[in-house]
């Protein structure tokens, strides 16, 4: 039974109690119909890694909805590298790390059996430069992000894997693809879904592990490669994916304070995190048309929120891309703001703001763009897309599992679950 369906008063876990609410490993919550539908309609969607040439030196423009075999608009191709020749497996998550002392773009690309790591400095000729194996086992779901230079990845599914850290400076001089090891490792617990980093607050937050009734589990990474398990949230059960800031929104009550946004599988759960030893939790909002409440992101201003459903667009007639907006004017009180359904047939993944749009990974029909400067009025508008699996679009768990936006050269790198690394260069 969740623990978030149980009305208690919230119980603030410390570090030495973690270890006490552990959960089964799986991907997805193994408790509820949402989580195994969302684990099992993913896997039964799996198709082999596709064997498609590399795309590299020299861009190849979009023109009449075309880059060379991938329909497009507004965005331009970089290059292109195959899963075989980044390490192989199966693509999942993607994040990005610009080194401050070179200037240099780097992407970190989650498969199914490790991390690789590739510069995307010059974006026509991508270098792969090593792979950080998988600890313990293979998994379809790895989730990386960045601290302080160094690299955070989990995995789900995986009993003993628990939180790698990578310092990401040792990529520095790297000429040919080497087999790296971590500079340490978290084993306060095994596998999570995600890895949520807090940036400003120092604090990685691990949702979907089996600790803290599947939320977040909270870790100071202050000093990266000593990190110090720092408590739980754990009073709404399972989150699948998170944003935690430090909130400077319009709601005066919270301006100053650590703001969770937590996707729970059929709500949205708002958390102050800024006491770890008594986290309180704010709201807890369903919406209509929820299925699998599964990722956001606040826009910039930190008003609106900008949330995906990974299950809506299976079980709906007409299987288009839904879009939930979220007015948190008022965290105690988050209100449902309309709703933007796409022109087509796709599931939704992963979405991330930079400025006035959203940059989301919508399996099939790739890389899609949103401008979000009419947020306030509920209307969202698609201006760009990228579409890496240009087989078919359909609501089906194939094609871009996520996108990373926020390189200084404006070039976005998209990893694609059967095809690899993508990087474009939008024109908006």
């Amino acid at each position: 039974m969740r623990l978030s369906r149980n009305p208690i008063a919230l119980v603030a876990v410390t570090a030495a109690a973690l270890a006490m609410s552990v959960i089964p490993a799986s991907a997805h919550d193994p408790d509820t119909p949402e989580g195994k539908a969302a684990a099992q309609a993913y896997e039964n969607d799996r198709i082999p890694t596709e064997r498609v040439p590399a795309v590299r030196g020299s861009a190849v423009s979009c023109q009449n909805g075309m880059a060379d075999r991938y329909p497009c608009r507004n965005v331009d191709l970089q290059s292109t590298l195959p899963l075989s020749s980044i390490g192989g497996g199966q693509g999942n998550d993607i994040w990005g790390w610009t080194d401050p002392a070179t200037n240099r773009e780097y992407a970190l690309l989650g498969r199914t059996n490790g991390t690789a790591f590739v510069d995307v400095t010059d974006p026509v000729n991508p270098r792969y430069l090593g792979n950080l194996p998988s600890n313990g086992g293979t998994s379809s779901w790895r989730d990386v992000k960045v601290h302080r230079n160094h690299a955070f990845v989990v995995a789900d599914a995986i009993r003993g894997h628990g939180m790698q850290v990578f310092d990401l400076t040792r990529l520095r001089g790297v000429s040919s693809p080497q087999t790296f090891r971590v500079d340490a490792q978290y084993s306060r617990f095994g596998p999570a879904h995600n890895i949520v980093i807090n940036e400003e607050s120092g604090y990685a937050y691990a949702v979907g592990s089996n600790t803290c009734s599947g939320g977040p589990h909270m870790i100071n990474i202050a000093d990266p490669k000593n990190p110090v398990g720092a408590g739980c949230v754990s009073r709404d059960g399972y989150t699948h994916d998170a944003q935690c800031v430090d909130y400077h929104g319009p709601d005066r009550d919270y301006q100053g304070r650590e703001i969770c946004l937590n996707s729970n599988e059929d709500t949205l759960t708002i958390v102050d995190v800024t006491d770890k030893d008594a986290p309180r939790q704010i709201a807890r909002r369903a919406y209509s048309g929820v299925a699998y409440s599964h990722q956001g992101w606040f826009t910039e201003d930190q008003r609106y929120y900008v949330h995906d459903d990974e299950l809506d667009e299976s079980r709906s007639w007409d299987g288009r891309t839904k879009t939930y907006m979220f007015d948190l004017t008022d965290l105690d009180n988050p209100r449902p703001h309309g709703t933007y359904t796409a022109p087509v047939v796709s599931i939704d993944h992963n979405q991330y703001i930079k400025g006035d749009h959203s940059y989301q990974a919508n399996y099939q029909s790739g890389l899609r763009i949103l401008d979000v400067s009419r947020v306030a009025e509920g209307r969202l508008s698609e201006v760009g897309y990228f579409d890496v699996h240009p087989r078919s679009n359909e609501a089906r768990f194939n094609g871009a599992w996520s996108v990373y936006p926020y390189f200084a050269s404006g070039n976005v790198i998209i990893n694609s679950i059967e095809q690899g690394l993508f990087v474009v260069r939008p024109r908006i």
